[in-house]
């Protein structure tokens, strides 16, 4: 009996580096696949190229008996695949009906559209899924869980047999979890067959019947959930990279310089820690895990709803990025295009722009005081330009990197937070970040590092805290951190029911 869905070889590359090389999926009717590797090992990319948001370069798909070729979006929705993404695609100003139906419209002779009938349609759907929304409700006014249901609800009026869930329970809790757990099994016993992406090993062992794991675009194992572990499919998905060279180094600790007790946030909740003068911890978790919110919330980027935070023994309050900046905090950002480049200004300009957002009162600017500096900071940071003039777009990422770090050692900051600092970076420029980070450290600035590579963390973090759906899970020693450990705690596998 041939699969639902037979993916065979499939490659892309993207500015000719290959993200997918080769790789094999399938599936079968009534199944609820997880599809498991970590950031970047090419799940979306290939979910991407089944739904036809993007085309593959090599390999061949079909799916019920058929081959599925060239492949676009209305093509991919009318073969019966759906793709609820983790990033709802809801209209909120529209009803619930009007979202079910779009584009789908139900009118009359004279193109009247036909409202009492499409909301009792809808009606009917739900509860024949066991779901209590009402169809006239305007979709802003529904909850997370009951969005998602809704997602659900449109792909099986589309008439779809497989339903992709992109991380389907990041902002659900327990019940709401159970509740949709309850509607996929019911689902599934009907035929409709779901591939599950998801980091959270527990509820991948409660409700997938089979796994895929990809890892750096390459196809690893499937098999049977029943027969393997958490921890053998954590292997799996990290393997056994590792940077060569180690560069982290043992420092001396000074007094406390950034203390939190209780501290909470959107999208984070109660964290308590201490961190010291010179010290570097490295701070991680999988995407929508809160540790990128929490590092912006410290920065005064998002106000806190909880808690203190205190600097230097003096406490600060959040929500204002300028209070965080007096206060000698700064941040490098994980969207380094989006949130540090200001393209139509120079390095100098770039270099210089925070630190006379801090004393706008002390005009005019004296560029040959701002050119001294910067001299002495390209020195510091062996920062590759010609002269200070350059546009900033003219560098390569690293050396843009490096200029952000200028900018912000240039307003004397001594709490430095830095997401995903190497993002985007080559092998060698992201070995002068490692050094830049540690020799700081090493003059007593107080290092956050985020990032999703925990070899990063190898290299120059004291401790890590690893946050889980918005809380720290645990924090590791410098010579526990390693992937498997942390990919453990990331994804919780060590409280799944299967854990050794």
């Amino acid at each position: 009996m041939p699969h639902l869905l037979e993916m065979t070889g499939i490659q892309k590359a993207f500015s000719g580096v290959p993200v997918l090389k080769g790789v094999d999926f399938s599936m079968d009717s009534g199944e609820v696949h997880a599809l498991l590797g970590e950031n970047g090992a090419g799940k979306s990319t290939l979910m991407n190229i089944l739904t036809g948001v993007i085309p593959l370069d090599a390999g061949s798909v079909a799916f019920d008996g058929q081959p599925l070729e060239n492949i676009t979006i209305p093509k991919s929705e009318a073969a019966g695949i759906a793709f609820v993404h983790q990033e709802l695609n809801l209209i909120n100003d529209l009803r619930v009906y009007e979202n079910i139906f779009l584009n789908r419209e139900l009118t009359g002779r004279f193109g009247h559209l036909r409202k009492k009938e499409m909301s009792e349609q809808a009606r009917v759907l739900f509860e024949e899924l066991g779901v209590e929304i009402d169809p006239g409700a305007m979709v802003e006014k529904l909850k997370t869980s009951e969005k998602q249901l809704l997602e659900i609800a449109k792909a099986l009026f589309r008439k779809a047999k497989l339903i992709i869930l992109d991380e389907p329970t990041t902002a659900l809790n327990n019940d709401e979890i159970a509740h949709l757990f309850k509607i996929l099994r019911e689902l599934k016993a009907k035929g409709t067959s779901f591939i599950f992406i998801s980091h959270k090993m527990p509820e991948i062992f409660e409700i997938a019947d089979r796994y895929t794991v990809l890892r750096n675009g390459t196809f690893i194992q499937t098999g049977n959930i029943s027969e393997i572990t958490p921890k053998e499919i954590t292997k799996l998905m990290v393997g056994g990279e590792f940077f060569g060279e180690n560069h982290y180094q043992i420092r001396e600790l000074g007094e406390p310089a950034l203390e939190l007790h209780g501290f909470s946030g959107s999208g984070f909740s109660d964290v308590s820690l201490t961190v010291r003068r010179g010290e570097i911890l490295g701070v991680t978790g999988l995407q929508g895990s809160g540790s990128s919110e929490f590092m912006r919330c410290v920065f005064g980027d998002t106000a806190s709803t909880g808690g203190t935070l205190k600097i230097n023994g003096a406490e600060v309050k959040t929500g204002s990025i300028h209070r965080a900046m007096q206060a000698k905090a700064a941040m490098l950002p994980a969207d380094r295009k989006e949130n540090s480049v200001v393209p139509d200004m120079t390095l100098l300009e770039n270099m210089y722009l925070s630190e006379h957002t801090l004393s706008a009162w002390n005009f005019p600017i004296h560029v040959a005081k701002e050119q001294a500096k910067y001299e002495a900071l390209k020195e510091t940071l062996d920062i590759k330009a010609a002269n200070p003039d350059l546009l900033i777009t003219s560098l390569s990422g690293g050396n843009q990197q490096k200029v952000f770090l200028a900018r912000w050692l240039n307003t004397d900051a001594e709490i430095l937070l830095l997401d995903n600092p190497t993002q985007g970076i080559d092998v060698g420029a992201k070995t002068e970040i490692y050094r830049l980070i540690l020799q700081l450290a090493k003059e007593g600035k107080t290092i956050l590092v985020n990032t999703l590579e925990i070899p990063e963390l190898q290299q120059v973090a004291d401790r890590c805290a690893i946050f889980y759906e918005g809380r720290i899970i645990k924090i590791l020693p410098h010579d526990e951190i390693e992937e498997h450990t942390v990919m453990l705690y990331s994804t919780n596998a060590v409280n799944a029911k299967e854990a050794g």
